[in-house]
């Protein structure tokens, strides 16, 4: 391995690190919601808003703060987000109502949102253009890695010490996150280039982009409809004991792991193709949960795949994302990232919001052929997505072919 690929491996190691911090308080919330319930007395669903409004601050705190601070050198602007993340799950700790625990799970997510989405152009840049689908797979690892341990950790303390404790904790991870970006992330990073609001109206004008956003939304957040409310039906519909969610939450964040790595080498060539296929499997796979959840062997299998499946498509559609921006919209391709770390975290507002209205109506079973449907509309999208590249690929060919002289 060379000097420059260590660099950039211990580079990727640094994002990934603060990105576990930031996967893990995102998260944490799956695993303490009955705790949180219990101790503010309020309902589930009241509970589920901690997992609703920090997705909706990052949908919203993304493609602004990333636009604002763009003239902000990336390694001091990645110290200043730690430094918020740090200060958020402060506040959270000491929370002693919903609403000053919402306001924290917000500031916090402000934090998310911009480093997602400049994270996942640094990641990109540290490689050679054939390894950017894998680079950023790396640096999302740290979510994957964070539902492997950080989610099942943080959910044991919860339940051991009170759910305050989960957030100390995260608060100490975002300060070893903090130092790591000051060691090993170098300081002569590519600068951002200054968006103006002329530089943005392509992303929202262009179909392609916002077909490719939409995508994210409902194919990312299908499986947060069953995800946000995973603990209750475990334990009301599986028969779990609340005890052994902790454990189940870590077999489920396994298989994120690994599909989270599967999903970055399948998305390095044709990522449209792979995420087709991910999508559908995962559509599929939501609708036999609504069977097999009620039996816990079944149900262990199925959330498994489900699992394998939940991150699997993340490396392709930034890639895609990414790829789109700098066809369609070269000068604003950083706000295209971060644009798309919102729509992911729209789909993961949606999701949970529409798991909740699920729960309270018709049950928590239920969620799972909702989710399904949710999934099944990206399956949709993404086939014409497909079906426009065709065309683009074919008038290309043909254009190529009358420009060669004739002899």
């Amino acid at each position: 391995m060379s000097l420059d690929s260590k660099r950039s491996t211990l580079a990727l190691l640094a994002l990934a690190v603060s990105a576990f911090a930031i996967g893990t308080t995102e998260f944490i919330s799956v695993g303490l919601l009955p705790l949180i319930a219990e101790d503010l007395h309020i309902s589930l669903t009241t509970a589920g808003l901690t997992v609703t409004l920090y997705a909706l601050g990052v949908t919203l705190g993304a493609p602004i703060l990333t636009s604002l601070a763009s003239r902000v050198s990336r390694k001091t602007l990645l110290i200043w987000i730690m430094i918020v993340f740090v200060a958020g799950n402060s506040l959270a700790a000491m929370a002693g109502g919903i609403a000053h625990l919402l306001t924290a799970r917000v500031v916090s997510a402000f934090a998310h949102g911009v480093f997602m989405s400049i994270g996942s152009t640094i990641a990109a840049d540290l490689v050679p253009e054939n390894r950017r689908a894998s680079a950023i797979s790396i640096m999302f690892s740290g979510l994957t890695i964070a539902t492997v341990t950080g989610v099942p950790l943080g959910t044991l303390i919860g339940q051991q010490w009170g759910w305050r404790s989960a957030f100390i904790a995260i608060a100490a991870v975002g300060l070893l996150a903090l130092v790591a970006n000051l060691l090993l992330v170098p300081s002569a990073l590519r600068q951002g280039k200054p968006t103006r609001l002329s530089d943005q109206l392509p992303l929202v004008r262009n179909g392609r982009l916002l077909l490719a956003f939409a995508m994210t939304a409902l194919g990312y957040g299908g499986t947060f409809v069953v995800f946000t409310y995973l603990s209750p039906l475990l334990h009301e519909i599986t028969g779990f004991r609340e005890s052994t969610v902790a454990a189940i939450l870590l077999l489920y964040g396994i298989a994120i792991a690994i599909g989270n790595v599967v999903g970055g080498k399948a998305a390095n060539r044709q990522p449209l193709t792979a995420l087709f296929y991910m999508f559908a499997l995962q559509a599929v796979v939501l609708f036999v949960l609504f069977f097999t959840a009620p039996f816990q062997a079944a149900g262990l299998v199925t959330l498994f795949c489900l699992g394998l499946l939940a991150f699997m498509n993340v490396p392709g559609l930034q890639v895609y994302v990414v790829t789109l921006a700098e066809r369609f919209a070269p000068r604003a391709v950083d706000v295209a990232s971060a644009v798309n770390i919102a729509a992911f975290n729209a789909g993961i507002a949606i999701g949970a919001y529409l798991g909740g209205i699920v729960a309270d109506t018709i049950g928590l079973i239920h969620t799972t052929w909702v989710g399904a449907l949710m999934v099944l509309g990206a399956v949709l999208l993404t086939a014409w997505s497909r079906s426009l590249e065709r065309r683009d690929h074919s008038g290309q060919e043909h254009a190529e072919a009358g420009s060669i002289p004739v002899r």
